[in-house]
């Protein structure tokens, strides 16, 4: 990953932050939707919502449509509103990442006591994902 492309995941956090500052917990992951939509269109960062992933069996598109969240700059962005992240939820954002062949995702949730946002990189050496932190985020960066 490049710096540029880190740089990209905190912008799309701190907008998370802000939208999480501005109403605070206890809304529905609708609301945070819209929301965080308006905070992304104020700060110029050209999003898509609801994208479209289309998922290929033996390189033939199959029926079955699923929508991310959030699109931004390669990155996959799934939001939720619940009291805690599961691993049902990484799950979804694991699939959605490997649907649209981005090796960067966000899981962002508005209803813990704190905003809780989990930053993702798929790492092809060891072909897993990796949860990126402070503590190690810069080994990853080319």
């Amino acid at each position: 990953m490049t710096r540029q492309e880190y740089l990209d995941i905190y912008d799309v956090v701190g907008a998370a932050l802000e939208v999480y500052n501005t109403l605070g917990r206890g809304m529905s992951e609708p609301i945070y939707q819209e929301a965080f939509e308006m905070e992304l269109h104020l700060r110029n960062m050209q999003a898509e919502r609801e994208k479209e992933l289309h998922l290929k069996y033996k390189g033939v598109e199959m029926k079955k449509t699923y929508y991310a969240d959030f699109y931004y700059k390669g990155i996959v962005v799934e939001l939720k509103a619940v009291d805690k992240i599961l691993s049902e939820h990484r799950a979804q954002l694991f699939n959605y990442m490997r649907i649209a062949e981005q090796d960067r995702g966000v899981l962002i949730n508005f209803g813990e006591p704190s905003l809780r946002a989990e930053r993702y990189l798929f790492d092809e050496e060891k072909s897993r994902f990796v949860l990126i932190s402070k503590d190690n985020y810069k080994q990853y960066i080319d």
